[in-house]
């Protein structure tokens, strides 16, 4: 009979013991626009076939392109590292670095 399997911090990648509390995430980012830009008086499917020919030209990957809609992680994290996700997520916009 097998014990648990072990778990490691996705944070700072230490070990996280059996008899250690750890904290499990689910992360989704997806990428949303409320506004659309003004029209140049083309007709939406102008619109879309530049908008093709341009991921066609694009020098990144199909999985890149896809990660900047939608990109979905999860895993745990070690007490210590808890608290420093915590403050990171929930600090306000204000108060947040740059870009």
């Amino acid at each position: 009979m097998s014990g648990p399997r072990p778990k490691t911090c996705a944070a700072c990648g230490r070990g996280i013991a059996a008899n250690e509390v750890y904290y499990r995430f689910s992360l989704v980012l997806q990428g949303e626009q409320d506004v659309l830009g003004p029209s140049g008086g083309g007709s939406s499917e102008d619109e879309l076939a530049a908008l093709v020919k341009q991921l066609e030209e694009s020098q990144e990957s199909a999985q890149e392109l896809e990660e900047q809609v939608h990109w979905e992680r999860s895993g745990v994290v070690c007490s210590a590292c808890r608290s420093v996700v915590v403050r990171t997520l929930s600090a306000p916009p204000e108060v947040a670095g740059p870009h």
